[in-house]
């Protein structure tokens, strides 16, 4: 039998939701806070390493869900067949909660506070306040910078976390953005239904009151130069993005009717209009291509009914991508609202040619059929079955597969800034720094395009790196570990057996009606605090005394979830760690035919210490973990 013997790390990846979050949030820590009815507690937590908190809580893609040990616990049905695994902690819903009654949000309408009047004792504080609260928690672990300016180009949530930190770092940053709003694709890619325009300003102006200048509407190569940047400032991060789309190469792509998907909410979010036709065919099968869709279909003001009948007249949108719907990348939720605004699929068909008319206009969309959209090794390579062909007819086609960068502003100033291929420079991936001296990049320059969280996480590292450049000094981070005996342990009562909460939602009807509509809502206190019950608190652990332990066997038999197995020593495959761990503890003359081991499964224990309550020689206790890291000058 082959078993794991834990390592040093064993402990921090217990805590598998902030194992998993790039930022190390501690999920844990906020989740069971909102258990508790702590959501003060919760807040600060959740936004002490994320200066993007209020958002991720509603357009993250939630790395710390797919992680959750919750979502690994198998139900069974009466008989103890296996029926399913439970789900996930909604992770990313109780951040919500929590930052809209402490966070940026909190000060924009006093009605979330309606039902919370018993838990929430005080406010949120505004920009100033919270920006004293974010240099009061650094206050005195390093040595600060002596107000260095750095350039950071590019406004995303790689660039306005690099500054965050920078500003707490001690340097003045200042932030060159090409368009006329901050935040890049947060406020020009990401639409208004899932991030509301008002949150994303509050979560700015907190970065900008602890010294971060933001000077959009400049664009560096036509206001002003790299050079100049290079000159001026003492290190330059790049942070631009990838928000040029990727075009496909078509016949008949380039022409009037043909837009990149970006280009087009871009267009919408800054107010611009683009002659969109009343049968739109996006192409795309990520969650890009469905913003895509859902931004088309609000742009058309009809009803739920109209939608329904698909009467003449009322805009139609196709979404056509190569995977199928079980392989499509999109989230589940963005295919299943998509449906109920009345989006259809095209699954499993490619792209061929753009048909055009003789005035060059576009008349539909030649597709075949995509037989294999990966290899063996899940790489994309797709197949096509040449002879299944069909045209859907159409009038404008919006391309959303996939982003590129441009870096056509180092042409004067960067041309020692090497690129593997054009767009994306060669990084070092321990400091993300160039082949430049000084110069920078972060987000999708520095690991391709990736989750939001990614991006800030690469922002603040990249920060770090630039600290270390410019000073000569390093931050060390010094992780803080405590182990804590639970006496008495005890869960909330049933929390096995909660289903997780299926979060609200508003209706097609009023979605369709107002554009701007918030497509997700929020949890309740109550529905909040009982999700969060589902918690299993992974930093808490059964830890058992060999010494105590007499094989009575009563763990192994009152476990509920089968986590728990007594085998001889002799049954496990003798591998280096297993028999350095046994030597350590029984010397070296061990004897393996004669010798027991307990043996747990960490991802179906439910911490719920029946195996402590049934040990007749008091060998079991439950034991808390907490480790947080902070960083020190070196």
């Amino acid at each position: 039998m082959q078993v794991v013997v834990p390592t040093e790390d064993h402990h921090k990846n217990l805590i598998s939701c902030q194992s998993a979050c790039p930022v190390h949030t501690d999920a844990r820590g906020y989740v069971r806070a909102i258990a508790r009815g702590n959501f003060e507690e919760a807040y600060l937590i959740a936004r002490g390493p994320n200066p993007f908190a209020s958002i991720c809580g509603r357009v993250c893609g939630a790395p710390c869900e797919i992680s959750c040990r919750r979502g690994k616990i198998p139900r069974t049905d009466e008989d103890g067949s296996f029926v399913a695994h439970d789900r996930p902690i909604a992770i990313r819903a109780l951040k919500r909660f929590v930052c809209e009654i402490y966070g940026a949000e909190a000060r924009a309408s006093d009605q979330i506070l309606e039902d919370l009047r018993e838990f929430v004792p005080t406010v949120a504080a505004d920009a100033e306040e919270m920006a004293s609260l974010l240099r009061a928690a650094v206050e005195g672990q390093f040595i600060p910078a002596r107000g260095e300016k750095v350039a950071i180009i590019g406004s995303g949530p790689a660039g306005l976390s690099a500054a965050h930190d920078l500003a707490l770092l001690g340097f003045k940053p200042v932030v060159f953005e090409l368009e006329p709003v901050a935040a890049g694709m947060l406020a020009l890619g990401v639409p208004e239904y899932r991030l509301p325009r008002d949150l994303i300003r509050r979560e700015v102006s907190v970065i900008e009151a602890l010294g971060v200048e933001i000077r959009c509407n400049t664009s560096v190569g036509r206001d002003i130069s790299f050079a100049s940047l290079r000159d001026e400032f003492s290190a330059v991060i790049i942070a631009v993005g990838a928000k040029r789309p990727r075009a496909l190469g078509l016949p008949g792509e380039l022409g009037p009717g043909v837009f990149g998907g970006v280009d087009f909410l871009r267009a919408v979010a800054l107010g611009e209009s683009l002659p969109l036709g009343s049968d739109v065919v996006v192409i795309g099968g990520g969650n890009v291509a469905y913003d895509v869709a859902r931004t088309v279909v609000r742009q058309a003001a009809y009803d739920t009914a109209r939608m329904a009948a698909r009467l003449p007249g009322t805009r139609r949108v196709r979404l056509v991508s190569l995977e199928t719907l079980e392989e499509m990348p999109a989230d589940t939720v963005e295919i299943l609202e998509g449906e109920e605004e009345g989006i259809e699929r095209v699954s499993g068909w490619g792209p061929v040619t753009i048909r055009r008319d003789d005035q060059g206009h576009v008349t539909g969309l030649e597709i075949k059929r995509c037989i294999r959209v990966y290899d063996e090794q899940r790489r994309f390579s797709p197949q096509f079955a040449e002879e299944n062909r069909q045209a859907l007819d159409c009038d404008t086609v919006l391309i959303a597969a996939g982003q590129a960068p441009d870096l056509s502003f180092l042409d004067e100033g960067g041309r020692d800034v090497e690129q593997f291929r054009p767009g994306w420079p060669k990084v070092d991936p321990t400091t993300l720094m160039t082949s430049a001296e000084g110069i920078f990049v972060a987000g999708d320059l520095a690991h391709g395009t990736r989750l939001l969280i990614d991006a800030v996480a690469s922002g603040k590292k990249a920060a770090r790196s630039v600290y270390q450049h410019v000073t000569g000094r390093r931050l060390h981070p010094e992780t803080l570990m405590s182990f804590i005996r639970l006496d008495p342990y005890h869960r909330e009562r049933g929390y096995e057996r909660i289903r997780r909460v299926e979060l609200p939602s508003a209706i097609p009807e009023e979605r369709l009606t107002n554009p701007k509509a918030v497509v997700e809502k929020s949890l309740g206190a109550k529905e909040a605090m009982r999700e969060a019950s589902r918690c299993l608190d992974c930093g808490v652990t059964p830890v058992f005394d060999g010494t105590r332990c007499i094989l009575c066997g009563g763990c192994v038999d009152v476990c509920p979830t089968l986590c728990l197995k007594i085998v001889s020593l002799s049954s496990l495959n003798s591998t280096e760690d297993l028999t350095g761990l046994v030597k350590s503890q029984l010397g070296d003359s061990a004897d393996w035919k004669n010798n027991s081991a307990i043996l747990k499964d960490e991802d179906r224990c439910i911490r719920c210490a029946l195996c402590v309550d049934r040990c007749p020689a008091d060998a079991i206790a439950m034991e808390r973990v907490i480790f947080q890291t902070e960083w020190r000058t070196t």
